[in-house]
């Protein structure tokens, strides 16, 4: 897998050493709603998002509004029975935007191991040196 360093111009999305790893879904949250959804392929309700993600309405509003823009979530507003109901669902984009997340996690599990393996003297992966987002 290829792995970059992103520049202090890239801004709100921060630096990471690995290519995948961005703060729309890297973010501790926004993780959380994702793997809950891809979990859920037919969607959760708002409710039940809520308690998975231990978040608070706004939160979860906040985290979920990101994810839309990011077109990885849809957000499908319904009544049933007379009640409003909001269901949240991971897209194919999201579904494939997140397996490409945990590809890049795995890579960075295996070059973590490589060099625990040969020591700290083996110097940075990928010719990159660590990360500071």
């Amino acid at each position: 897998m290829k792995a970059k360093a992103q520049t202090k111009a890239q801004g709100s999305e921060g630096r990471f050493a690995y290519e995948g790893l961005n703060r729309v879904i890297h973010e501790r949250a926004r993780l959380s709603v994702l793997t809950s959804l891809i979990t859920n392929p037919k969607g959760l309700a708002f409710g039940d998002l809520k308690q998975l993600c231990a978040l608070t309405d706004g939160n979860l509003n906040r985290h979920l509004r990101v994810l839309e823009e990011g077109r990885l979530v849809e957000i499908v507003k319904k009544t049933d029975r007379n009640r409003p109901l909001t269901v949240c669902r991971i897209t194919a984009f999201g579904k494939a935007r997140y397996m490409e997340y945990l590809s890049t996690l795995e890579q960075v599990v295996r070059d973590a191991a490589k060099v625990a393996e040969s020591g700290p003297a083996s110097g940075p992966l990928h010719g990159l040196a660590p990360s500071r987002a």
